[in-house]
């Protein structure tokens, strides 16, 4: 397997930023996360080795959320960063989720909640700035136009660098109109999107991709992994007869335990059997490959774990082989 000593990340334009970023991004959701049983699944030491063995390969993308540990996530990342150079590191971090309980004003992104949120996870993180500040999920509760508005006074006062929408698929169309918004304002738009996407969960392909290259919007997916799914962990008959511990989610049931989905691994093991590399670093190099992805953010428990991850960067995938990846299963939008 491929080491650390033998990664060099490169770098990758982050969509009509100017920005630069890592082909590669590092997600660290799981820091400070506790499991339904009450354990922590990552705590501040395991945190920290995982940004070294992550900065060690070359990777400056770090991306997380103020709801991630309750703020731990944030405030490790920050206690890590006071030792090195801040501004060779691209933070990202994601505010919409309730995060007090019994006020229903710490949800959502209107104008009170989102200027008290940057300030509050500015100061765990120890920085004067975000370069993406990303809204988590859609407010329709809050105008596009307030939205728009409140984020711009974000980036005129220096605390936000550019703005992103995350899990917004079934929304191209929010997107488009806050960002005309903004176009007719001389506001900042949003520039990078963080969608749901692997070689199973399809669902931005045709019109969200479409809206994301008409704006220059970098795509940055998350889940590039299927929640697992595409590390070759699970086994098709525990998992089609349901006796497979699996289904996490009816998201995953549905989506991942299935004929369909069983067949497209099929075709991810022979393309990872071609390279020899593991099922996990092909179905990343696919994405690294794809001309509308920017960089997709892979996460990990442990660093042997996330040295495999980025060892995809070393996996260098024909336009055969990443056409068969691509067709192994249609997309929602193939036969149109």
């Amino acid at each position: 397997m491929t080491t650390l000593d033998e990664i060099d990340l490169e770098s990758v334009p982050l969509g009509a930023t100017g920005l630069q970023t890592s082909e590669l991004q590092f997600g660290t959701w799981r820091f400070g996360r506790e499991t339904a049983e009450g354990n922590l699944e990552i705590g501040e030491d395991r945190a920290h080795e995982l940004l070294d063995a992550y900065a060690a390969a070359g990777g400056r993308y770090i991306d997380t959320a103020d709801i991630y540990g309750g703020g731990a996530s944030e405030k490790w990342i920050g206690d890590w960063l006071a030792d090195r150079n801040r501004d060779r590191f691209t933070i990202a971090s994601k505010i919409f989720w309730q995060i007090r309980e019994g006020d229903a004003n710490s949800r959502g992104t209107n104008r009170k909640t989102v200027r008290e949120r940057i300030d509050a996870l500015l100061e765990r993180l120890g920085t004067d700035h975000v370069d993406v500040l990303y809204i988590h999920r859609w407010d329709d509760q809050t105008p596009a136009y307030e939205l728009m508005k409140t984020l711009n006074g974000l980036v005129e006062d220096g605390k936000v660098h550019y703005l992103g929408t995350s899990t917004l698929r079934p929304n191209a169309w929010k997107v488009a109109r806050a960002n005309e918004i903004a176009r007719r304002h001389g506001w900042e738009p949003f520039t990078v999107s963080q969608p749901r996407y692997n070689l199973v969960d399809r669902e931005i392909e045709g019109d969200y991709l479409e809206m994301c290259e008409e704006y220059g919007v970098a795509v940055c997916p998350w889940s590039p992994l299927g929640q697992g799914f595409l590390t070759g962990k699970y086994d098709r008959e525990d998992g089609l007869t349901g006796e497979s511990l699996a289904a996490e989610s009816p998201h995953f049931a549905d989506n991942y335990l299935t004929e369909s989905a069983f067949d497209t691994h099929d075709v991810l093991d022979a393309v990872a059997d071609e390279v020899d590399a593991t099922p996990a670093q092909t179905a990343l190099a696919w994405q690294i490959h794809h001309d509308q992805i920017a960089a997709p953010i892979v996460g990990a428990r442990t660093v042997p774990q996330l040295e495999e991850n980025l060892g995809a960067a070393t996996v260098e995938l024909s336009d055969a082989q990443v056409d068969r990846l691509s067709e192994a299963h249609d997309g929602p939008y193939a036969n149109l």
